[in-house]
C-alpha cells in the first residue's frame, strides 16, 4: 500500500479546522440557551464576514509571494464612501459604481504591484503610501456619514436571503414563529472567491507562479518565470478581490464613513497566519484562510454571546492565536531544517 505522507502545511490546516471546530463546538454547549446551536447562528458569522473573506483571500495570495498589504482596510473604507455618495448625493446607478469600484482596484493594485515589483519599493512602504491615500481619498469624497437608502437594486440586494433549502437548521423562535435559516448574497460571492482562488492556486500556471516566488525568488527566476510579473498581477489580483470585499461590506452595513475598516488589513492578515499561510511566504491556503475568518468571528460571536466580556477581549484572543500559529509555523520550519540537514 502507497504511504500517505501528511505534510507540515497539512497539519497546521488540520490544527485550524480542529481549533474553530473545538471553539464553535464549546460555545454551542456553553451558550445553548441563548441559540448559538442554531444554524443561522454559524450562517451569521459568514454574513457578517463576507467582506473579510474575499479581502483575506487577496491577502492570502500577496502573502504567498512573501509581501504584505496594509492598505486594504483603507481601500474598502474608499469603496463604501464612493458607493455611499454616488447613489445619495450624486444619483448614481449602484451598477455604474460597483463596476467603477472593480476598476478602481485594479488600477489602485496595479499602482502598488509596480512599485513593488519594478521599483523594487519595500511592500509594507508602498502599502502604506497606499493605505494613507486611500484613507484620505475617503475624508475628501466625504467626511459625514452618508447611508444608502435610496437605490431600490442595491438595497434589495442587502436584504435579500437565499434560504437553506428543505428547511435544514429551522426552528421556532420564543414567539412560535417557525425561522428558516438564510444567508445574504454576499456570502455567496465570498465563497465563490475563496473556491476560484483556490482552483487557481492549485491548478493554473499563475497560482503555481506564486508558491514558487514566494518559496525562492532565485529559484524561479532560474526556472524562467517572470517574477516581477508575476508579483505586480499578485496585487492587482489582491485589490481587485478587496473591491469585491469593499462591495460586499458595504452590502452589509448601508452606509460609508470615514472610520469604516479599521483595522481590516490586520484581520486579514491573522486570518492568513491562523490559517496557516507563512509570512515569509510560499506556504498557505485560501481554505486555511477562510477557517482564519470564521476562527475570528467565532471569538467576536462568543463575545457577543457572553455579554458581560469587554469588547478589547476578540482583538485579546486573536493575538494569543496569533503569536500561537506563528510559534507552530517556525518550530515546524525548524524540523524541516533539520530533515534538510
Amino acid at each position: 500500500m502507497k504511504k500517505i505522507k501528511i505534510s507540515s502545511n497539512n497539519i497546521l490546516l488540520l490544527i485550524t479546522v480542529a481549533l474553530f471546530v473545538v471553539m464553535y463546538g464549546a460555545g454551542c454547549i456553553v451558550y445553548a440557551s441563548k441559540g448559538f446551536t442554531h444554524l443561522q447562528t454559524f450562517l451569521n458569522v459568514l454574513i457578517n464576514n463576507a467582506g473579510l473573506i474575499c479581502v483575506a483571500a487577496g491577502t492570502t495570495c500577496v502573502m504567498l509571494t512573501g509581501g504584505i498589504d496594509i492598505s486594504v482596510g483603507s481601500l474598502v473604507a474608499m469603496d463604501c464612501m464612493i458607493l455611499a455618495v454616488g447613489i445619495e448625493q450624486k444619483g448614481m446607478s449602484s451598477i455604474t459604481l460597483m463596476i467603477l469600484i472593480l476598476a478602481i482596484g485594479l488600477v489602485f493594485g496595479l499602482a502598488q504591484g509596480y512599485l513593488i515589483a519594478y521599483l523594487q519599493i519595500q511592500p509594507f512602504i508602498a502599502t502604506m503610501a497606499g493605505m494613507f491615500f486611500a484613507r484620505g481619498m475617503t475624508a475628501v469624497i466625504c467626511t459625514e456619514q452618508v447611508s444608502i437608502v435610496s437605490d431600490a437594486f442595491f438595497v434589495g440586494i442587502s436584504n435579500a436571503k437565499i434560504n437553506i433549502p428543505f428547511g435544514i437548521g429551522a426552528y421556532m423562535n420564543k414567539k412560535g414563529i417557525l425561522q428558516i435559516p438564510y444567508v445574504r448574497p454576499t456570502v455567496i460571492v465570498a465563497l465563490l472567491v475563496v473556491v476560484l482562488i483556490y482552483l487557481m492556486l492549485k491548478y493554473t500556471k499563475f497560482g503555481r507562479s506564486i508558491y514558487a516566488v514566494g518559496g525562492n525568488q532565485m529559484s524561479a527566476t532560474l526556472m524562467g518565470l517572470n517574477v516581477a510579473k508575476t508579483k505586480m498581477l499578485t496585487y492587482v489580483l489582491a485589490s481587485f478581490l478587496c473591491s469585491i470585499g469593499g462591495i460586499c461590506y458595504c452590502l452589509n452595513t448601508m452606509c460609508g464613513t470615514t472610520t469604516q475598516a479599521g483595522g481590516y488589513e490586520m484581520d486579514a492578515i491573522s486570518s492568513a497566519v491562523i490559517g496557516g499561510t507563512l509570512l515569509t511566504g510560499g506556504v498557505g491556503n485560501v481554505v486555511g484562510t477562510l477557517f482564519g475568518v470564521l476562527i475570528n468571528g467565532t471569538i467576536s460571536a462568543l463575545v457577543k454571546s457572553n455579554g458581560k466580556l469587554n469588547s478589547s477581549w476578540p482583538n485579546i484572543i486573536t493575538a494569543v492565536l496569533l503569536c500561537f500559529f506563528i510559534v507552530l509555523q517556525a518550530i515546524f520550519a525548524k524540523i524541516k531544517e533539520a530533515k534538510k540537514a
